[in-house]
């Protein structure tokens, strides 16, 4: 059906993912646009052409005269505002934009907006299925799953979307009910000046938010708001008034809000402080949007974690199993050890190996001697992480083999124990990638017995 000419043109800047969605939405909304991308054979370029053919779309260098042809440009997450013929058209009059922002538009239900430099997918998942669970019709994407104009409809009563700072630096007014930066490290400063502007990309999820969810250990994610602003606050210490964190009692700690705990934070299967934080954080959105505590503290006692980040799998003989094949480097794997060594009652049996990609694995030496009762060594790089790692801990090597890697880890395992994979590798001289070397570790950890 041809597209019903506006007053406004508009031009989608990206043709991956996001701007297939904003080209959905627009062709629904009968507006004139265009395409335009720099690559010369975008991801999404024979599905456009197959299902919108009266469509025009420029590939390869932006045009600036082509750009300035529109009222407003939607800019895809992956192409920085700062490209200097998006900076021209601006410069110009033409307003630069991007699918989060035309989403905002739109939806007609409260937002949850999330962002971070780490852990942004899991507390996203999980304040979905609270809200899932206290009976809400919720929509759950953006940055995770779908794109967000795909997840538009007047049904929907609460949107929960992960968004990622390139996401951000096209949204001008995200205006959610409750926003949240959950941490801020160093992160892509392939793209930005230092991380002052990373941080001033990530604050932007904040704009015309109505409530404020902060982690007190964390300055950098505390915005600059106005006296009397409702904020509440998550952490690893002691909770305050509007806070929520850890309290212990009789030796145990607790999921806390204010003074009073909620759950043994034992009841977790998800295990790690870094864990305990991502359920704080959501707990505190939930409670912001009004859902009740017992659907919440139930789909945190369900939740396993996404797939192949630190993801329970099962107990068997009084040992868990966690797939952690997602850590395809060193800092991945200290993570994994260091969140788990000191929340389990025993000790770790690591599974690492692949192709190190010339990684230095010396950092692995101290926790691995702290918290792991022994280390089997899979793939090419097997030899190296052995040498990293010295004679601190039983080091066995079992060459390709994975699935009678996975039946020693299972003898050496002692109850209170838990079986990690954390490969701190790629997985590609063994495997397809790191989802199917996550997949074939669950299945042999599932015909354990």
């Amino acid at each position: 059906m041809p597209l019903i000419a506006s007053d406004h043109f508009r031009i989608i800047v990206g043709l991956g993912k996001s701007g297939m969605s904003v080209v959905r939405f627009l062709a629904r909304q009968g507006v004139a646009f265009a395409v335009a991308d720099t690559r010369e054979q975008p991801p999404e370029l024979a599905t456009l052409r197959e299902q919108y053919p009266q469509v025009e779309v420029r590939c390869g260098e932006l045009d600036v005269e082509f750009l300035c042809r529109a009222d407003e440009l939607y800019v895809s997450p992956g192409l920085a505002v700062a490209t200097p013929a998006l900076q021209q058209a601006a410069a110009r009059g033409v307003k630069l934009s991007g699918d989060i922002d035309l989403f905002t538009r739109h939806a007609k239900a409260p937002i949850i907006a999330i962002t971070g430099s780490n852990a942004k997918s899991t507390v996203t998942t999980l304040v979905g299925e609270m809200a899932t669970a206290a009976g809400k019709r919720v929509a759950v994407g953006g940055n995770l799953g779908l794109p967000a104009l795909d997840l538009l409809d007047d049904s929907v009563e609460l949107y929960v979307l992960e968004l990622s700072s390139f996401q951000l630096e096209t949204t001008d007014q995200l205006n959610a009910e409750v926003a949240t930066v959950l941490n801020i490290s160093e992160d892509h400063m392939d793209r930005y000046s230092g991380l002052p502007a990373y941080h001033l990309a990530k604050h932007r999820i904040f704009r015309g938010a109505s409530q404020f969810v902060v982690n007190r250990q964390d300055a950098l994610s505390r915005p600059l708001i106005g006296e009397g602003m409702p904020c509440w606050t998550f952490g690893l210490n002691k909770p305050d008034f509007h806070g929520f964190g850890l309290r212990e009692e009789g030796g145990e700690k607790f999921l806390a809000f204010q003074f009073d705990s909620l759950m043994p934070a034992s009841e977790l299967k998800v295990r790690g402080a870094h864990n305990q934080a991502n359920a704080l954080a959501a707990l505190a959105l939930g409670h912001a949007v009004g859902l009740p505590f017992e659907p919440m503290l139930n789909s945190l006692r369900a939740f396993t974690g996404l797939e192949h980040r630190c993801q329970w799998l099962r107990e068997l003989n009084g040992v868990s199993y966690y797939n952690d094949s997602k850590a395809t480097n060193v800092g991945s794997t200290l993570a994994a050890i260091e969140g788990l060594g000191v929340d389990i009652p025993g000790k770790l049996i690591l599974i690492a190996g692949g192709d190190g990609k010339g990684a230095d694995f010396s950092t692995l030496r101290k926790p691995v001697s702290q918290y792991c009762r022994a280390v089997l060594l899979i793939g090419r790089d097997a030899e190296l992480i052995a040498s990293a790692l010295g004679d601190d801990v039983q080091v066995v090597r079992m060459g390709t083999d994975f699935d009678a890697t996975i039946r020693r880890a299972a003898e050496l395992a002692e109850p209170g124990d838990a079986v990690l994979l954390s490969p701190a590798c790629a997985s590609f001289d063994m495997f397809k990638n790191f989802e199917n070397r996550g997949h074939l570790f669950a299945q042999a950890v599932g015909r354990l017995a």
